[in-house]
């Protein structure tokens, strides 16, 4: 499979790390997959990349006209993707893009729309969802080991905005990202929450700007006009209700994303600076004394992927951000090479991206 690369910021990196290394990382892969072409934002950044990859520099219509390319891998700002995917998906290539899918709902569910009506494969990267320990979360809840769900909490906290003094990136321009705090990582905690407890069918949010004023990317001053830190109180379909904050306001964080689901039989926590472990609590053990056989247990998840993952290096041995990253792309290659449909889909990207939209909203009649 060729694969066209649209953007090559960090994302574009970590996309293009995936697809190189998925050999070493996967027995037997019935499929092989390339870069062939880069585009970046300008021309001297395109040759730029194409230098770096050892590969074809090009404009993003070109790479989309290319019949030899059979994927586009969208990794551009927010705001560009929906003109982008439809000329895609109109060319009948496949897709895999970066969240958020869009900057509104309506567009979201415009593209989703458009996919399946073309019969493609195409793939939002939720890539949290593919850490062994987020799988065996779904796993036991999915058995039936938490019963019913009854409350959830989920936190993605960043410490990039804490600094009055530095300047704006892109993720903090609304007029480039759409919104700020509230895509970049709500994306991923919504979808986190949705994946493991149902549909999100109503929201209630604040969102929160700390410092109004900031160097902007030319480096004058700029007034803010993305939020920096949004807090939601959401309940799903099924009944249950939840938090689900994020924020790149918290002095100290790193790349956090922690959630805890609660049910009437058990509970499950998780940490992403803690990546190896899960941790489950069985409510139907035995008590007793001293505790009986309650507590949490903490799950040894480490780089257990069924097979054929889990080959390189050792299953055994710690896991780390990248493979999360990996093990998604992987999902969606194969799902080309099959022929079906990838998951998390587009259908499922417009899903998180109607609860962002009831967020915004709900904030908005906050603020007047």
């Amino acid at each position: 499979m060729k694969i066209g690369l649209i953007g090559f910021g960090f994302m574009g990196k970590t996309h293009a790390w995936c697809v190189d290394n998925l050999k070493y990382f996967y027995r037997d892969l019935p499929f092989s997959a390339e870069i062939a072409a880069v585009c970046a934002s300008r021309p001297e950044t395109t040759a730029a990349a194409a230098e770096f990859l050892g590969v074809t520099g090009a404009s993003e219509d070109e790479i989309i006209n290319d019949p030899e390319i059979d994927v586009i891998d969208i990794c551009t700002p927010n705001i560009y993707h929906y003109e982008t995917l439809k000329k895609a998906i109109a060319a009948g290539k496949h897709i895999y893009c970066e969240k958020p899918l869009c900057v509104t709902e309506e567009q979201a569910a415009d593209i989703a729309r458009l996919a399946e009506e073309k019969g493609i494969t195409a793939q939002i990267v939720f890539n949290n969802r593919f850490l062994p320990a987020v799988m065996k979360a779904k796993e036991l809840i999915f058995s039936g080991r938490l019963g019913k769900i009854i409350s959830f909490r989920c936190e993605y906290l960043h410490a990039s905005a804490t600094d009055p003094e530095k300047n704006a990136g892109w993720k903090q321009d609304r007029d480039i990202c759409g919104a700020g705090t509230l895509f970049d990582l709500g994306s991923h905690a919504v979808d986190m929450m949705q994946y493991l407890c149902g549909e999100i069918i109503s929201v209630k949010a604040s969102s929160q700007i700390a410092y109004p004023e900031r160097r902007g990317r030319n480096g004058e001053i700029w007034r803010t006009n993305a939020d920096e830190a949004f807090y939601m109180i959401c309940k799903t379909d099924g009944g249950a209700v939840g938090t689900v904050d994020v924020s790149k306001l918290t002095v100290g964080a790193n790349d956090e994303l922690n959630f805890a689901v609660y049910g009437e039989k058990g509970s499950l926590k998780f940490s992403m600076m803690d990546l190896n472990w899960l941790y489950f609590y069985d409510a139907e053990a035995a008590g007793g004394s001293f505790g009986g056989d309650r507590g949490y247990t903490r799950i040894e998840c480490c780089g257990r992927y069924e097979a054929p993952g889990g080959i390189f290096p050792s299953f055994k041995a710690p896991i780390g951000w990248l493979r999360g990253h990996l093990h998604s792309m992987y999902s969606f290659l194969s799902a080309v090479n099959e022929g079906r449909e990838a998951t998390p889909n587009f259908k499922e990207a417009a899903s998180v991206q109607r609860v962002l939209a009831l967020a915004l909203e709900d904030d908005e009649k906050t603020r007047s």
